[in-house]
């Protein structure tokens, strides 16, 4: 009997999650949620006792779906060599249909300067991104500097964030492709830093082959 009670409750998130996303936090009443989770007033109190119950589990459920779903495909090998998964989501985000956005960065900007828990849930969403783009640079260059992938991978989430907001905003394609092309030149920039500094330890091996210092 637990796993179809479960199965209810993600779906009711996900309902939640919608009226959140499009009303905001405040404009969003009680009877807004029970008509769009389809329970009655007790289950809703018995399950989730109030407004801001819903909201913490609706963002730990887009957590669990969207944003666990993108590092996934950020960190896997078998889908392409890091760049190029980067360069797909990017290419994903800017040719999808609709104006639906991102419930992260609606409550990054609704909730978390209000609410000091939603805050860190929101913060530490943001590490697991920058951080899913980090291992996908590092597995192409694993010979580049940490710091220079550090910046790449916040250059990254800054975009990624950034091209959503834009997306609810009603970014036309002209702005899509020129956030494209600017993380395209991104990628080719921290390559090339990988690829110099790989260049500069070869010639000082070559130009000192025993490894001895001649000073």
């Amino acid at each position: 009997m637990g796993r179809p009670r479960q199965f209810e409750t993600d779906a009711a998130l996900e309902l939640a999650m919608r009226v959140f996303w499009s009303k905001g936090y405040e404009a969003t009443t009680l009877p807004d949620l029970l008509g769009a989770m389809r329970i009655s007033r007790g289950s809703f109190y018995k399950a989730f006792h109030d407004k801001r119950a819903v909201y913490l589990a609706a963002l730990e459920r887009y957590n669990r779906t969207r944003v666990e779903e993108t590092v996934t495909m950020l960190q896997s090998p078998g889908t392409g060599t890091g760049k190029e998964r980067i360069e797909s989501l990017f290419k994903a985000l800017s040719e999808r249909p609709d104006r639906s956005g991102c419930f992260l960065c609606n409550a990054a900007v609704d909730r978390a300067p209000h609410d000091p828990e939603i805050e860190g849930r929101v913060n530490a969403m943001v590490q697991r991104l920058e951080q899913g783009f980090r291992r996908a640079l590092e597995g192409d260059r694993p010979d580049i500097e940490p710091y220079l992938l550090d910046e790449a991978a916040k250059s990254l989430v800054v975009s990624y964030l950034g091209l959503q907001v834009l997306d609810t905003a009603g970014l036309n394609a002209q702005m899509a492709e020129s956030c494209r092309l600017q993380v395209k030149r991104m990628l080719e920039a921290a390559v090339g830093e990988g690829k110099t500094a790989q260049r500069s330890a070869a010639t000082a091996v070559n130009a000192n082959p025993s490894g001895n210092d001649s000073a």
